[in-house]
């Protein structure tokens, strides 16, 4: 219960101000002129304006409501390291059996690793718990942490007192490895540097050698063992195997004592790409489609073309010798026999034996293929000759035998139902616009070089689906052959016309090893925790996947074709660090999550970082190991934490249940007060 006395004014206060004002004047002149009574009159007036001022008391029936303490328990990462998941467990169970033995109600919220690397989130916690609260109940927060807390300027306004309990040991140390710079892309064959360190940090051992062995492997590969200096920057040369993505790990073995080697290993992830691309073009007799691979070859501004094209034609002979047929003399020896390794990609394009090119000249690109070039063949009608480039050390490597016949009529190239799996002609029906009034999805041929595929995969088909672009690989190098001269027509929008440069481009790229268009492959991409599997193959069924998780578990994943040739499926990976993926004889591997976790930037629990918030609430940071601190009751405004103890400081809050107003004097009381006292006042002067 709590009483209280209010007034209920029977006149607005400013008309029972001036009646006070009249009534002061009044008793004013009765004292100048000494009337005996005049103070007699003050109290009748007094009475008077009591009763206006209508005092009233007002009872109220209370309910006393618990005090709340909030507590935020830290799970992330880093908490879950050697033995502080015990100590928080032990730390709030105690919590709760001793807010629940001072009458006190708790509320509790566990935080785990944020997402997109920000940490832990502990304020951001406490700040939605005091959200949900009645901040007038509010006695205390307290924090199970190891202090590593990544959103410490989102500290919330407390009411009360707020404390952090450290987990972790004083004596703890921890070596990390820290990838200073790591670039996203890299030249192929080109040397670059990242800069590495090795830090110890903590209770380090005296006896601990300054030197520590780092294990270098990419993707997946058997790893490089290195002895590095530990605490000093160092300079790490590297040079990129192969185009595309590669998977870089650094790791660390773990030092005996350290409380854990979760950051002894960085994953880097490093995108290969070509600087410029050599290509040689051999062109035999002008013809309209000489342009188009110009055109493409020299709209890439990374590509360096050198163009060889014999302008005289096969049918004249004018006695010129052939040494004098250009202007300066064209450098075939250095080009076919010393520096033909350095090109990329070879095309002949509608080329025969002109007596230019010796056989030795052609037995080297053969070689050249067999060792990892590419060789592109677009074949006209010279191909089907007798001076056939067929008839030379090249037959060895060709995929396509050529009979004679050269088909001199409109047909409409298609894709095989191979073709429709292989990644060059995958979908490249989706890559052009048909006229509105055309059933083709693009223009017609006008010619084809008849061919007997006697190697290789034949994703394009013309006449009568005879083979029009197979695909072969040769030793360690890669040959096409398109069985036509006549892709320019699409070039020209013949009949609507086609998607001419980018089959070109998807042949140009595939025959120079492109990751994204190789036939048989397993790849994996991450977006944050989830991992997206993509199988590409030429058969029509596939297995599964095993996946293998940084711990070493493994799952097998079922893959579903969502297109031809396309197995696709979603893995969401529990931990960051490196997965590794295998079907068949594909493997891949894939990095999840940053190269330097931020829960793992710092391992060494401390209560330094919370000093400032803690101690502006008056509260302490005492670490586990020293004991479980006790929770005692404190007066608001007093220090709130000392040696052993920390302090909770009682809300005093209640719930208003009822409230009652009554008149504290009755109205005709105040009357016959100041009635009587008016007569006392009469007959005292009238004595007088």
């Amino acid at each position: 219960m709590a009483d209280t006395i209010l007034f209920d004014p029977l006149l607005p206060w400013p008309v029972i101000g001036a009646l006070a004002g009249a009534a002061l004047a009044l008793l004013a002149l009765q004292v100048w002129r000494g009337l005996p009574g005049w103070w007699l009159r003050g109290l009748a007036a007094l009475a008077l304006l009591a009763a206006l001022a209508n005092p009233a008391l007002q009872r109220e029936e209370r309910e006393p409501l618990s005090d709340i303490v909030l507590m935020v328990v830290d799970e992330s990462a880093s908490q879950r390291i050697a033995d502080r998941p015990a100590q928080t467990e032990t730390a709030v169970a105690t919590i709760r059996a001793e807010v629940d033995a001072l009458g006190m109600e708790l509320r509790e919220a566990r935080v785990d690793d944020a997402a997109d690397n920000r940490g832990s989130l502990v304020m951001t916690a406490l700040a939605d718990l005091i959200a949900e609260e009645p901040r007038a109940r509010i006695a205390g927060a307290i924090l199970v942490t190891d202090g590593r807390i990544h959103d410490l300027d989102l500290a919330p306004d407390l009411p009360a007192p707020l404390h952090a309990l450290i987990t972790g040991q004083q004596s703890d140390w921890d070596r990390r490895l820290i990838v200073r710079n790591a670039p996203s892309f890299a030249i192929l064959d080109e040397e670059f540097e990242m800069t590495l360190r090795v830090e110890d940090e903590g209770a380090v051992p005296a006896d601990l050698p300054d030197r520590a062995e780092l294990r270098i492997s990419i993707d997946g590969g058997a790893p490089q063992s290195f002895m590095v200096p530990v605490g000093r920057d160092m300079e790490l040369p590297l040079t990129l195997p192969h185009a595309g993505m590669n998977v870089i790990q650094f790791e660390l073995p773990e030092a005996e004592g350290e409380i854990t080697d979760r950051n002894n290993a960085a994953v880097v992830q490093i995108n290969g790409v070509r600087d410029r691309l050599r290509v040689l073009l051999v062109s035999g007799q002008p013809h309209p489609g000489q342009r188009t691979w110009r055109n493409l070859l020299k709209s890439d501004p990374s590509v360096d073309l050198v163009h060889f094209t014999i302008l005289r034609p096969p049918d004249r002979n004018d006695g010129v010798p052939v040494t004098e047929l250009s202007l300066i003399a064209f450098p075939t020896r250095e080009l076919f026999l010393e520096t033909i390794d350095e090109f990329d990609l070879v095309i002949f394009d509608r080329y025969e034996r002109r007596g230019i090119l010796p056989m030795v000249y052609l037995d080297n690109v053969r070689q050249y293929v067999e060792n990892g070039g590419a060789l592109l063949m677009a074949a006209g009608p010279e191909y089907a000759s007798a001076a056939s480039l067929y008839r030379t050390p090249l037959e060895d490597i060709l995929p396509g035998r050529p009979t004679a016949q050269v088909i001199e009529r409109p047909y409409l190239p298609l894709i095989s139902g191979l073709g429709e799996r292989h990644p060059v002609t995958q979908g490249l029906a989706g890559e052009h616009t048909a006229p509105p009034d055309s059933d083709a999805p693009w223009g017609r041929w006008l010619r084809q070089i008849d061919l007997t595929e006697d190697s290789g995969q034949t994703v394009m088909t013309g006449m009568g689906e005879r083979p029009l672009l197979i695909l072969d690989r040769v030793g360690e190098g890669r040959v096409a052959m398109l069985a036509s001269d006549h892709a320019w027509l699409w070039d020209r929008g013949y009949e609507g016309g086609g998607p001419q440069l980018e089959l070109l481009r998807r042949l140009a790229h595939w025959m120079m090893g492109e990751p994204e268009l190789e036939e048989e492959a397993l790849r994996a991409e991450a977006d944050g925790r989830s991992i997206f599997i993509t199988r590409q193959s030429l058969s029509e069924t596939v297995g599964d996947v095993t996946v293998t998780y940084p711990d070493g578990s493994e799952r097998a994943v079922p893959l579903e074709e969502t297109a031809p040739g396309r197995f696709t499926a979603e893995v969401t990976g529990p931990e960051i660090g490196l997965y590794r993926l295998r079907e068949g004889d594909e493997e891949a591997v894939i990095a999840l999550g940053p190269a330097a976790p931020r829960e793992f930037t710092q391992t060494l629990a401390s209560g330094a970082p919370l000093e400032a918030p803690v101690a502006a609430r008056r509260g302490g940071t005492p670490r586990l190991e020293e004991g479980q601190p006790d929770l005692r009751r404190v007066a608001e405004g007093r220090n709130a934490a000392g040696r052993g103890w920390i302090g909770l400081t009682p809300r005093d809050a209640y719930l208003t249940v009822d409230v009652r107003v009554v008149p504290l004097v009755s109205g005709w009381l105040f009357l016959l007060l100041a009635a009587g006292l008016m007569l006392a006042a009469w007959m005292r002067e009238g004595r007088r």
